[in-house]
């Protein structure tokens, strides 16, 4: 059977928020208080209910072990939601330290409507969205 989201009697797609940060120092204060915030931003810049998130994937490069970025969204409440944390593809020349997410939501929004979240040097990975070109 298949499942579906509905508010007001009517269907919400899934959809994906992305976003992505980068660290200074693999710690594990670091590592918890930049994924923090960049959930956080996700969340207040996307008007997302956090009962409406499906699930949050993050990626970090290989030189992030500290800890699992995953322990940031337990702090800010999330506790019921689907997380799991993965490496990064290592790609010479790509960007080090970096914490990438891509959060699940049921919402109305379009896809055009997704505001997606670059931050820190993390901004290089999507200039057209960043205003960095």
């Amino acid at each position: 059977m298949k499942k579906v989201w509905y508010k007001g009697g009517v269907a919400l797609p899934v959809r994906a928020v992305r976003g992505a940060t980068t660290i200074d120092d693999n710690t594990v204060r670091e590592i918890v208080k930049e994924t923090r915030h960049l959930l956080c931003i996700m969340i207040e810049e996307n008007n997302i209910n956090k009962d409406d998130i499906i699930s949050i994937m993050f990626s970090a490069t290989r030189d992030i072990d500290a800890a699992f970025p995953a322990a940031a969204a337990r702090e800010i409440g999330l506790t019921d939601v689907a997380l799991m944390c993965t490496n990064e593809m290592e790609v010479p020349g790509s960007l080090q330290k970096c914490i990438r997410v891509l959060m699940h939501i049921n919402t109305e929004k379009t896809n055009k409507e997704i505001k997606y979240i670059y931050l820190k040097n993390a901004k290089a990975l999507r200039p057209d969205l960043t205003g960095k070109v």
